[in-house]
């Protein structure tokens, strides 16, 4: 087993040395050797892909599709994201120069933050908020410009955005907002969003729109800042979530011309170009399986309805979901703890995994998130050893 030569030891990039690991993956893989724990801490849907894209990967494998696609993805799924986008935006984006084909919404972020960020620029982030955005913004050398909203029931006021550029200037080239939000679950209204694009409508900066958990609401109709700011809005999203596709790792992203120019060219260095067969899948799936969610959908409301109630009664505060498939709860006043030493401790001892809320940034600290993208039976004994624990905790 090779040794690092000592006198390698310190060439490095900076930015990436100086950035943590995953707070969700780290803490996920502490607690995963616990034995019998039962985990709500990832977002993987436990559905199966639909049965009709399945068979359209193993028919691209059968016809040896099996060489290099194009950079931005083959036409098929380019143009059946395009007809997605402008039945669900109401904006036609050109399937041939607005729109790539990404290894999972994952490096659609890393893709897009890259080709834009300069060293010195800022990003606005309303946080708690997915954790992957904040080491790629320093790692493209740029400075993230958090916004703590659990005083405003987890949404970005228009105020609060209107203080942030007010103080931060020009320097801001783009504002990421991620609805339904991972990780409490809050969607934004049409008006909300439409105060919002008000704002960023009058700076020159870009709107970055994660809206990967976009057909997974309950209840509620998904409105896009797209269809209201489409020049300046980078519009993200895959069928990870709304198809259980994780392991297909299909993401898209779709903007301006202008910008996907330059994007395309980041993406191409970072992957070359997505997967055969994962394409075809996934072309399928937007083409003939739009209906695909509704089943799962109407079993993560159902869920979300059984964990909500079982918190509520357990005493804790939560912020109840519209849309995605997490919880955030609040951890009781009278457990004086921060998220990771209660979270640590309700995996030890009550052998339930949840994640801390500190892993998502300011605001987040004081809470847990809960996935129930998990089988029901787990949930159910979940809840159970949970209620337990507190329980004894009280006495």
């Amino acid at each position: 087993m090779p040794q690092l030569d000592s006198r390698l030891s310190g060439i490095v990039n900076g930015n990436v040395a100086s950035v943590a690991p995953s707070g969700i993956r780290e803490f996920d893989q502490e607690i995963s050797s616990i034995p019998g724990i039962v985990k709500l801490t990832i977002g993987e849907p436990d559905f199966d892909v639909p049965e009709h894209a399945k068979q359209a990967a193993i028919e691209s494998i059968k016809e040896n599709k099996s060489h290099y696609s194009a950079q931005k993805g083959i036409i098929e799924l380019r143009e059946a994201i395009s007809h997605y986008l402008q039945k669900r935006t109401d904006v036609q984006y050109d399937p041939d120069s607005e729109v790539i084909v990404t290894v999972g919404a994952t490096e659609a972020i890393y893709s897009a933050l890259t080709t834009l960020l300069n060293p010195g620029d800022k990003v606005i982030v309303p946080t708690p908020a997915f954790a992957l955005y904040f080491p790629i913004i320093k790692v493209a050398g740029a400075e993230l410009i958090t916004i703590d909203t659990s005083n405003d029931g987890f949404v970005l006021t228009p105020e609060k955005l209107q203080a942030a550029l007010d103080e931060n200037g020009d320097r801001v080239k783009a504002i990421i907002l991620n609805y339904p939000t991972n990780p409490t679950g809050v969607e934004y209204s049409e008006a909300q969003l439409k105060a919002l694009a008000d704002i960023v409508s009058q700076h020159k900066m870009y709107v970055l729109a994660d809206e990967i958990y976009c057909e997974l609401t309950y209840g509620i109709e998904h409105h896009s800042i797209a269809s209201m700011l489409p020049e300046q809005t980078i519009l993200i999203n895959g069928l990870s979530k709304s198809h259980a596709m994780t392991g297909y790792r299909i993401g898209y992203l779709a903007a301006p011309k202008a910008f996907i120019t330059n994007a395309s060219k980041m993406h191409a260095f970072v992957v070359t170009a997505p997967s055969n067969p994962a394409q075809y899948a996934a072309a399928e799936a937007l083409k003939n399986g739009l209906d695909d969610p509704i089943p799962m959908r109407a079993t993560y409301e159902k869920r979300r309805d059984y964990i909500a109630d079982r918190l509520k009664r357990m005493g804790m505060q939560i912020a109840f979901p519209q849309g995605a498939f997490y919880i955030f709860a609040k951890i009781p006043g009278t457990i004086n703890e921060t998220s990771v030493a209660f979270a640590t401790k309700l995996a030890k001892e009550a052998k339930v995994g949840v994640t801390p809320g500190s892993a998502f940034g300011p605001g987040g600290e004081g809470w847990i998130r809960l996935s129930y993208a998990a089988a029901d039976e787990d949930i159910k004994l979940a809840m159970d050893r949970m209620n337990q624990y507190l329980l004894e905790l009280a006495e």
